[in-house]
Order: C-alpha cells, then structure tokens, then sequence
C-alpha cells in the first residue's frame, strides 16, 4: 500500500499545482476595482532583458480605479509604459513623468459577461488538468505489481474522492471569481 501512497501523494501535489495554476490565471482578470494583480503578466523589456513589471517597479492602488505604477529606476518609465499599452489588458497609461497613473474604467455589462466567459475557460482547463492527472493515478495503481484486485478498487475509489475534492475546489475558486467581477 506504499506506493498507493505515494501515487495519492503524487497526484494530489500535481492537482493543488493546477489549482494554483487557475488561482494565478483568474487573478489577472479584471474585477470591478483595481486590482495590482491585473499586471502581473505584463512583461517589460528593460535593458535587453524580459522581466515582470512587479520586478522594475512598484505598483499601488491609491483609490478602488485607479493604479499607479513608481519605477525604482526612471530609465524604466518608457518601457513600461509601452508594456503596458502593448499587452491585451486594454489599459491606458498616463506618463505623469515620474509615475504611470492608470484609471480602470467602470466595466460594462458586456465586459462582465466577457470575463465571466474567459474564467470559465480558465476553470474548465483546470478541470481537464485535474481529470488528466485522475487518469495517470488510475494508469499507475493498475500498474501496480503484487496487490489484490480489491486493493485496486480501493485505490481507484482513492484517486477519485481526491478528484472530485480538487473538481470542487476549481468549481469553488470560480464562483468566488464570478461574483467579485459580476459583483
């Protein structure tokens, strides 16, 4: 029984990574108020290097919609600023000269919905990640050498009680994420 310890172990560590994995995808949705999450994926290319925005400035919320970015160098200002135009969050930033100012406009219905939408199919993908890794758990116990067919069974029913408690997490993290934007 071991080593069907070590399969529940295994799997459950890989589907607390594809909840982390949503946690980190639907932090960079927009919500209702501003949020300095929203940019962690904005990369800015400073001195012929790539790097998170997070790591050449930083960012505060000074009201619920508004964003100010501070550069901890000013050489930094234009590459950020152009970051943050070219990525697909459709922010707009203000160059104040030595801050970024950026006000999130009110989100439209329609907007919502379009989040709602994009959570959706964050959510989904971390369900298929969590079923794929049911899969590989109930490829390896099959795979398992000297056991009894009921320890099988037991280990079957093992790796889908795990399942369905990290489905319901997904399910969980969405629902938050569904009423902070529709909120």
């Amino acid at each position: 029984m071991a080593d069907m310890k070590a399969i529940n172990a295994d799997a459950r560590e890989r589907m607390g990574k594809a909840i982390e994995a949503l946690e980190n995808n639907l932090s960079v949705l927009r919500t209702g108020r501003a949020n300095p999450g929203i940019l962690k994926k904005v990369m800015v290319d400073y001195y012929g290097s790539t790097m998170p925005i997070d790591q050449v400035a930083s960012i505060t919320t000074p009201d619920a919609r508004t964003l100010v970015i501070t550069p901890w160098d000013r050489g930094a200002l234009n590459p950020i600023e152009r970051a943050i135009r070219d990525s697909d969050l459709g922010l707009n930033p203000n160059n104040k000269g030595d801050t970024i100012f950026i006000s999130l406009p009110m989100l439209t219905e329609e907007r919502r919905r379009d989040l709602v939408k994009n959570a959706k199919n964050y959510a989904e993908d971390a369900r298929v990640a969590v079923r794929n890794i049911r899969k590989q758990a109930l490829d390896e116990v099959k795979k398992l050498e000297g056991i009894s067919s009921d320890d099988i069974k037991r280990g079957e029913v093992e790796v889908q009680k795990l399942t369905d408690e990290f489905i319901g997490r997904v399910d969980t993290t969405f629902h938050k994420k569904e009423q902070e934007i529709l909120g």
